[in-house]
């Protein structure tokens, strides 16, 4: 099945200033792709450019085979937009605010009362349906506006930095809403700065800085490209020295380096899972008894900065 989202070589330019600099990747049917990236990075004028509110300067991008340049009107059809800043008005309740956008999207009748009942469902606000939208906090605000995005249905739903100025939980709210919208089908395209989010979230992540498209993969492959390893942290028994295990497992294939510190074996190795039968074979060897074993992955942070030499919240 060919990806429902193509970009080939997007530009935008404004006069002498380049904000996206001929950006091409693809979205998988049933995925959550997620742009990280610093503040003007170039998120959201990509975002902009494939919901069509802004044409590109060169480069085009097809959405269900249809392409942004070609066809914007179908395009619009087969995504879902739910921008940065909220789309509401906060006079009328979270019902009435479903019923006018839904009124836009051509529903009415039924099937329009139909679908706010399930859009409320979903976006946890069934309870609050006849409250005007002014007493809602800022993250209830944030998931009527995800909620208008999914009236028509969308193939795609493209989500612009959803939990920015929002308190953790309503985020965490968000958060949850979004992973059981893709477990229920939907292909998301996800910006973000919070490196925790595209980790949590995302099947890939794309990372842009500056308008360009810097590196492309999941977490593993993007922190494998630049190098990065992975940690397993070993809990023996009090009784055990861990000074004495580290020792024995310096050497084994896999293994960069093994470090003892109290009560713990820190394993330091490109592939955690590759070398787990043997780091536990040579404890068990020893009589060393291991309580429980942690793996820790490198971060998306590390990554950005090996990449663009500043950190990601700079």
């Amino acid at each position: 099945m060919p990806p429902i989202l193509q970009v080939h070589s997007l530009v935008k330019k404004y006069g002498d200033f380049t904000a996206v600099k001929g950006i091409s990747f693809d979205i998988q049917q049933g995925e959550i792709f997620s742009l990280l990236g610093p503040n003007g990075a170039g998120k959201t004028t990509t975002i902009s450019i494939l919901s069509t509110l802004y044409d590109p300067t060169e480069g085009d991008a097809t959405i269900a085979g249809h392409s942004i340049r070609k066809d914007p009107m179908a395009v619009r059809r087969v995504i879902g937009v739910v921008p940065q800043d909220l789309a509401l008005y906060e006079d009328l309740t979270a019902r009435e605010n479903l019923e006018f956008w839904g009124r836009m999207y051509d529903l009415s009748g039924k099937s329009l009362a139909n679908r706010i009942a399930e859009v409320l469902e979903q976006i946890g606000l069934t309870e609050r349906a006849k409250d005007r939208v002014r007493t809602f906090s800022g993250g209830m605000k944030r998931r009527v506006n995800i909620g208008v995005g999914l009236l028509h249905k969308p193939q795609l739903l493209f989500m612009d930095e959803p939990t920015v100025g929002i308190d953790p939980q309503s985020r965490r709210a968000i958060l949850d809403t979004v992973k059981e919208l893709n477990r229920q089908g939907m292909t998301v395209l996800y910006t973000t700065h919070y490196m925790e989010e595209a980790a949590e979230l995302s099947h890939r992540v794309g990372i842009i800085d500056h308008g360009e498209m810097i590196a492309i993969g999941t977490q593993k492959e993007l922190t494998q490209q630049v190098g990065q390893t992975e940690t397993l942290i070993l809990h023996i028994g009090e009784n055990d020295d861990p000074a004495a295990l580290a020792q024995s497992l310096t050497g084994l294939e896999g293994v960069l380096q093994a470090q003892a510190t109290d009560h713990e074996v820190s394993v330091i190795t490109p592939e955690a899972e590759d070398v787990l039968a043997a780091v536990v074979g040579a404890a068990n060897e020893r009589g060393i008894k291991i309580r429980s074993i942690d793996i820790r992955e490198p971060n998306l942070e590390a990554v950005f900065l090996h990449l663009t030499g500043r950190a990601l919240r700079d």
